[in-house]
């Protein structure tokens, strides 16, 4: 597959080359010639007025291996607590899985597991136990492992986990290892269900557009999802799930790396990803001594501390704290935006917050397209006559 030239008679015209969204055609002794990175896009096919160009048909896509089936949720843990994103998929999991009418299972790996039982009661059909001391701190290749095992063995069709820092380093090699796709960083899934194919959209292009993805030919077709995105759904104490505990040998659990020490992030009081309330800064504060007028807001409001990209690329801030695109995606009760103008990146990662309200001295500054309420003023106002007031009723 891929852009036929017929060059007899290609006259060089050159009304394709501005065509060509990404800049992959270029006119050479009087004949076009393509780069490469061509998507077939088929812009410079419409745009040739001697139809000199043409793209190959694609070969028909393989049948799905049907044995394949379920909807399978990875449990991220710490310390055996399971973490919300798992109950937020766990939920879209149940929904995706009525349309296809299979089951929901949820992987859970690690030592001395706790809540086995939530996970029925949030829609798990089967839950699936791997526990071992060698997996009681991740690894990535020692998961990466159970995880293949588990699959090779009972199938699912459809695999989902959080795009957390640990989703996202070992859920790679995992797709890497059984030859399959992955759609990293998902804010939306469905369901095809006559091709029982999952329709994986993501930002691309720095957020600027939205692209849904699928996998018709590989098993399972695996994803990751940025916690938030999806709400975690209602508990239902009666609904009892199948427990199956795995027994796996000693080489699937093995890992080539040791964990030394691991150092707790005590800089964030609130976790930012599981905060109601959150107060951000960006570039608008001027220096790093400023973000303590933020903190003293946020500990009267019970709020985590955010950040846009610049102040933690400043070192104002730790990276634990940055929201956005290339951070992390939240979606609080309340988002107070200060001294933050809007890219794109930064409102692609608390945009579903439910009230945002904006604090910005420049009255064309982005954040206010999506802002709930707006503050056209200085900050360094604003926010001190708000921490008066909240003293004032406390």
């Amino acid at each position: 597959m891929g852009l036929k030239i017929n060059r007899e008679e290609c006259t060089g015209c050159s009304n394709c080359v501005p065509a060509c969204p990404f800049g992959l055609l270029e006119v050479v002794d009087d004949v076009v010639r393509v780069k490469e990175g061509c998507t077939l896009c088929g812009a410079c096919v419409e745009a040739c007025p001697a139809n000199v160009l043409s793209t190959e048909e694609a070969a028909p896509a393989a049948q799905a291996d049907l044995s394949y089936q379920g909807i399978w949720v990875f449990a991220e843990q710490h310390r055996g607590q399971i973490k919300g994103v798992a109950y937020e998929l766990l939920a879209r999991a149940r929904e995706l899985a009525d349309s296809l009418k299979t089951e929901v299972g949820i992987v859970y790996i690690g030592s001395q597991l706790q809540n086995i039982a939530s996970l029925a009661e949030h829609g798990a059909d089967k839950v699936y136990l791997v526990e071992s001391p060698e997996l009681a701190d991740f690894h990535e290749d020692a998961y990466a492992g159970v995880l293949c095992e588990l699959i090779g063995r009972y199938r699912p069709e459809i695999v989902i986990c959080g795009a957390t820092a640990l989703g996202r380093s070992f859920l790679p090699q995992v797709a890497a290892r059984l030859k399959v796709g992955l759609t990293a960083d998902c804010t939306a899934l469905d369901i095809d269900a006559d091709r029982r194919l999952l329709r994986q959209t993501r930002p691309t292009f720095g957020g600027n557009i939205m692209a849904t993805i699928i996998c018709p030919e590989k098993r399972p077709q695996m994803a990751t999802v940025r916690p938030r995105v999806f709400i975690k759904g209602k508990t239902y104490p009666d609904r009892k799930g199948e427990i199956i505990r795995v027994d796996l040998d000693g080489a699937a659990v093995t890992s080539k790396t040791k964990l030394l020490e691991f150092i707790e992030d005590v800089s964030e009081k609130i976790n930012l990803d599981e905060a109601d309330i959150i107060v951000s800064g960006g570039r608008g504060l001027g220096k790093a001594e400023n973000f303590a007028l933020l903190k003293e807001l946020a500990n009267l409001l019970g709020a985590a501390l955010g950040s846009s990209r610049p102040p933690v690329d400043e070192g104002w801030l730790p990276y634990s704290h940055q929201v956005g695109q290339t951070g992390k995606t939240v979606s609080p009760k309340l988002y107070i935006a200060c001294g933050i103008s809007g890219s794109v990146q930064h409102m692609a990662g608390m945009q579903t917050s439910d009230v945002i309200v904006a604090i910005n001295d420049d009255p064309g500054a982005p954040i206010f397209e999506i802002a709930t309420y707006g503050i056209v003023g200085d900050l360094f106002k604003v926010v001190p006559l708000m921490i008066e007031k909240l003293k004032g009723q406390k």
